[in-house]
């Protein structure tokens, strides 16, 4: 999806929510929306400090907790990065494919694993409230090398 529908999207979302996609936010948002896989803060923040020289580590944590707060975003938990959702639009389960060789990450959506950990879960008593599985491996074009 181009970047410019997304922010549109994004906007709207926000609008809907009664909530500000404020002119950093945007950029934040649009900086992952420019990142192939995920992106850590700091490197987040060299990005945006060649817009705003004044941007400091709590603007990213602050823009990047916004976006994920607003499902914006993933955090990829095992690297400490971040990477743009395309399907903020509606709640859903996340799978994450994490190439070790490259970085590049795909988004799956199985409701399959979903349902399964929840019954698994249920079985311990346990109520799951968020939920994301990350899997690392070696992508298809990395396999090919």
């Amino acid at each position: 999806m181009a970047i410019e529908s997304l922010v549109n999207k994004a906007k709207q979302v926000c609008d809907n929510k009664g909530t500000r996609f404020t002119s950093i936010r945007e950029k934040v948002f649009r900086l992952l929306a420019e990142t192939q896989g995920g992106i850590g803060a700091y490197d987040l923040l060299e990005r945006l400090k060649t817009t705003e020289a004044n941007a400091k580590p709590a603007t990213i944590y602050r823009a990047l907790d916004f976006l994920a707060d607003m499902g914006f975003i993933h955090k990829i938990e095992s690297t400490n990065a971040f990477m743009l959702c395309h399907h903020f639009d509606h709640i859903h389960p996340v799978q994450l494919l994490i190439c070790e060789q490259c970085g590049h990450v795909d988004e799956l959506h199985s409701t399959v694993i979903s349902h399964e950990l929840n019954n698994q879960a249920v079985e311990f008593g346990f109520k799951v409230s968020a939920q994301t599985i990350e899997a690392r491996g070696t992508c298809k074009n990395c396999s090919a090398l």
